[in-house]
């Protein structure tokens, strides 16, 4: 199962209790399976539905900086995101692999993307196993 966790990207602080105590800082660790994302709420599905009526000039960005070319000089992609780095490829599966994936596929479309999935779920579990044991 592909989870990611996002303890890196969040930070909380201790309350104080008293004067004498410090303010520290205390890692949130939270996981998050990307094949299997919880159901929106309705409150979400509302607002989803609210933004993609609004026409884009009535949407207010102006809290939001623009970005120059300067901004972006040191950018790098995400290696997560590989819709613009897939590879056309010839290769054989057995075929009840191949079979299952395209039952579990909608009108046995979108089977390719599911395979995919599945090798980038198990790629990712090995990373984070060979990562544990270099600790």
């Amino acid at each position: 199962m592909a989870k990611r966790s996002s303890a890196l990207s969040r930070r909380e602080t201790q309350p104080h209790l008293n004067d004498a105590d410090t303010t520290e800082p205390v890692w949130v660790r939270s996981e998050f399976d990307i094949l299997n994302p919880p159901p929106l709420t309705e409150e979400q599905r509302e607002q989803i539905r609210r933004l993609a009526n609004m026409r884009d000039e009535d949407i207010d960005t102006s809290d939001i900086p623009v970005l120059d070319e300067e901004a972006w000089k040191n950018g790098i992609r995400n290696p997560y995101y590989a819709r613009a780095l897939k590879e056309q490829l010839t290769i054989r599966l057995d075929a009840d692999i191949l079979d299952w994936f395209k039952r579990h596929a909608k009108d046995g479309k979108g089977y390719q993307t599911d395979i995919n999935k599945a090798l980038r779920a198990y790629v990712v579990a090995q990373e984070r196993r060979a990562a544990k044991k270099a600790l």
